[in-house]
């Protein structure tokens, strides 16, 4: 499998999310925000957290412009895998691949700690590693992690089962607690916490890493 992860001027976990594709196996290639094409073969583009551009404007708005993203759409468009995660997250609904928005936390403040998701769908590459229902540990770090829907796009999400994980204590004021979601054809996901920085136990939990080894195995033998 192999793997692209953008890297904007302000990411901050990008080589932790490349950590993370390559112990699942994957071959990774980081690829700069300037260049307007991925690399060849690419399966899988990770767009990582961080404050792209000092989140200036408003949350991966600008980033959604950069020449990279155009490519990632296009790749996403033709039916290949995406992750976003946090400020990747809000990058991709800026792109429209995903949608809803990301607003400012309900409290507004800036959250870091770990919490607990529930996995609300196992019918993805992303998700099919988990058990329905089950809850994980991941951390999150964010300030506009508020995830927004209006009723009919709610109404799609949860009745073409789109809704990846959901907040066992919501922290943010998420619309109906969600904590990602999935593309219509599934091979995009979004989320605002870190699977990234569940993938080591020496990082305090591994509860990240089904997410990875599932995505690799089923690619792979896809």
């Amino acid at each position: 499998m192999k793997a692209a992860v953008v890297v904007f001027p302000g990411s901050n976990c990008d080589r932790d999310l490349a950590v993370a594709f390559e112990r699942a196996g994957a071959d990774v290639t980081m690829v700069w925000h300037k260049e307007t094409a991925l690399p060849e073969g690419v399966d899988i583009v990770g767009v990582p957290g961080g404050f792209s551009y000092g989140d200036y404007l408003r949350c991966g708005a600008i980033a959604a412009n950069s020449p990279i993203c155009r490519a990632v759409v296009k790749h996403a468009e033709a039916g290949g895998y995406a992750l976003g995660v946090c400020n990747g997250f809000q990058i991709l609904t800026e792109t429209g691949l995903l949608p809803g928005a990301l607003r400012r936390n309900a409290g507004l403040k800036y959250i870091c700690r770990t919490v607990g998701l529930k996995v609300a769908t196992t019918d993805s590459a992303f998700t099919a590693g988990y058990v329905k229902g089950d809850e994980i540990m991941i951390p999150i770090a964010h300030h506009d992690g508020n995830y927004y829907a209006d009723d009919e796009v709610l109404a799609r999400l949860t009745g073409e089962d789109r809704v990846a994980f959901t907040y066992s204590d919501n922290p943010n004021g998420s619309i109906a607690d969600i904590a990602g979601v999935l593309s219509a054809n599934r091979r995009v996901l979004g989320m605002m916490p870190h699977p990234e920085r569940a993938a080591d136990q020496g990082h305090g939990g591994t509860d990240g890493t089904a997410m990875f080894s599932a995505l690799v195995g089923q690619v792979v033998t896809a």
